[in-house]
């Protein structure tokens, strides 16, 4: 018995650190977030094609940077493996590196899709070296289908609260993906980072 309390006790702290470590998303920490992307485009003067998006696992931010500028930033979540980079198919990772959007559409679940170019030859590259050391399994397919998007309706807590929900894909609120859809467009790069 003793172990048993003392096994759930062990848990209980390990669960509380990590709610503590994520803890939940204050709107007022990101720059501009009030202000559309569109309106602050327009101010700036600058074109949608010269902007980018940088994503940081690590801080929950979509960044639109214009150079080493931040014009705004959203909080957004990832796969329920946030931390790892992705290697394969179902390994619930989001990935890193440079992408550009591939296409972007409606999406009758998530508000939005904006599709990125996953995977790239430095995707193939990280896969088949980590199939080569033992790393993933021999059968493992590389996988595809990564994306921005929204959250189911009603949802909007998952993004707040920081629950790293998606198969690999990045995701914020519809409000917000519907904001950033409306100044993307195919072949706008992309970098995320852990």
């Amino acid at each position: 018995m003793k172990s048993f309390i003392l096994f759930l006790t062990v848990m209980l702290f390990f669960s509380c650190s990590e709610e503590e470590k994520q803890g939940s998303v204050d709107l007022k920490d990101f720059k501009n977030y009030d202000r559309s992307a569109r309106e602050l485009l327009k101010d700036e003067k600058l074109a949608a094609k010269d902007i980018r998006i940088y994503i940081d696992k690590s801080a929950y931010k979509l960044s639109l940077k214009y150079g080493d500028k931040i014009l705004k930033e959203y909080p957004v979540v990832f796969g329920e493996n946030p931390v790892d980079d992705k290697r394969r198919e179902g390994d619930m990772c989001t990935p890193e590196g440079h992408f550009k959007i591939r296409d972007l559409y409606p999406h009758k679940k998530w508000a939005k899709f904006i599709w990125i170019d996953y995977p790239t030859a430095d995707s193939e590259r990280k896969f088949k070296e980590s199939k080569r050391k033992g790393e993933i399994p021999k059968d493992a397919t590389i996988g595809g289908e990564v994306g921005i998007h929204g959250v189911p309706e009603g949802k909007d807590h998952l993004i707040t609260d920081r629950s790293n929900w998606t198969w690999g894909c990045i995701s914020m609120t519809n409000k917000d993906v519907n904001d950033l859809y409306s100044i993307c467009s195919k072949g706008m790069e992309i970098e995320i980072v852990d």
